[in-house]
């Protein structure tokens, strides 16, 4: 894989923060043995292994992913050799396998990442959407059941889920613990119901967990269908760079390693049966980002000032398309102490500087499977 010479390998960085992470003083409340990560070859569950199995050795971390096309071992490097980590191939919607693993390994915490969750995909063919976020949630949660009924003092499910549950804020407020769910699109609502059956079976039977919901993350491994990668890759190509209607939806964008150290906190410290929302407190239209994101790239390359953004195209808006993100990190700030660490310019700064440092990778992933989504969804790259 390709990186510039000067640059501190992705392994060595997360070792240099676990460090950091233990001189803030944090005891760990729950210290799981053995942890079950689906979807672990993803964007976000890629980081997050990248960040914590070199910070826990003494803990097992099993990566269960189908390796769909967002699923890429090719991000897991830096760690595939270390001895506290394993990769098993599977679907989490296989009871069967979940079953066999949970036998194998005497998981005492599950992770799940695992999830279809690009919204443009779930509104050409919502299927696989409830199959996998849906579905397989619950295998997982039946599973884990049965194998912690026992003892439930001892384990944790943590589930990994999004702010789009919660529908489209106007221009102002932001959403909140007491925000009502409001999911427009196939994508929201299959994970609306994820959440609401992650907390069925702690109301029900007790199953100890916490949730998540997050706001859109970018950074390293991320797939390029998604509008950052999306972006870079383009202006790469000197391909049109397509925005929905008039790029003024806005989001609140947080880095993936400001994610990933949020989770490893809710994991250990969280309360059970507790909601942690999860955001970057960095707020932007669509169009304001792909501005800071060209002028970037152009200074990481070397292009005239401002050149980049004359690839950009407006294009016909996507149906249910939400105007506005914004979350109220209170929770987690005053409970767990966390707050993002990076800006939207820093981050976008490391994003690209990544990007361009890894041109073999974002090669890589795109296959003739991506190139006929890309045309279905904005007609020809040529």
């Amino acid at each position: 894989m390709n990186r510039s010479q000067d640059s501190e390998p992705i392994a060595g960085s997360f070792l240099h923060e676990a460090q950091r992470f233990i001189s803030r003083g944090f005891s760990l409340s729950f210290k799981p043995s053995c942890v079950l990560v689906t979807g672990g070859a993803g964007f976000i569950g890629s980081n997050y292994l990248l960040r914590v199995v070199p910070r826990y050795p003494d803990t097992l971390f099993v990566n269960f992913d189908l390796l769909t096309y967002a699923g890429n071992l090719e991000n897991l490097t830096e760690i595939e050799t270390m001895e506290n980590y394993r990769f098993e191939k599977g679907d989490v919607a296989d009871e069967k396998r979940v079953a066999e693993l949970f036998e194998s390994y005497g998981f005492d915490a599950v992770v799940h990442f695992a999830a279809e969750s690009h919204v443009d995909r779930s509104i050409l063919d919502p299927t696989t959407f409830v199959q996998t976020n849906i579905n397989g949630t619950l295998v997982l949660l039946r599973v884990a059941l049965s194998n912690w009924e026992s003892d439930f003092s001892k384990c944790r499910f943590h589930h990994v889920s999004t702010d789009e549950v919660f529908g489209s804020l106007g221009s102002e407020g932001a959403f909140t613990l007491d925000s009502a769910y409001a999911p427009r699109s196939p994508y929201a609502a299959s994970k609306a119901a994820a959440d609401h059956l992650v907390r069925s079976f702690g109301e029900t039977y007790g199953l100890p967990y916490v949730l998540t919901n997050t706001s859109n993350n970018y950074g390293p491994y991320q797939f390029p269908e998604k509008l950052i990668p999306l972006v870079i890759n383009n202006a790469s190509l000197g391909l049109e760079i397509p925005v929905y209607g008039k790029g003024d939806n806005v989001r609140d964008w947080l880095f993936v390693d400001d994610h990933c150290e949020a989770l490893d906190l809710v994991l250990r410290n969280g309360k059970n049966a507790s909601t942690y929302l999860i955001g970057g407190q960095q707020e932007s239209s669509n169009l304001d980002l792909i501005h800071i994101l060209l002028d970037e790239y152009d200074v990481g390359t070397g292009n005239p000032s401002g050149a980049s953004r004359d690839l950009i195209r407006f294009v016909k808006d996507r149906p249910g398309h939400d105007f506005r993100y914004a979350i109220d990190n209170s929770r987690i700030q005053v409970e767990l102490g966390w707050t993002p660490s990076h800006d939207l310019k820093d981050g976008l700064k490391k994003t690209v500087d990544w990007y361009l440092s890894n041109e073999a990778w974002l090669k890589s992933v795109q296959d003739e499977s991506y190139k006929s989504y890309y045309e279905s969804q904005y007609g020809s790259r040529e």
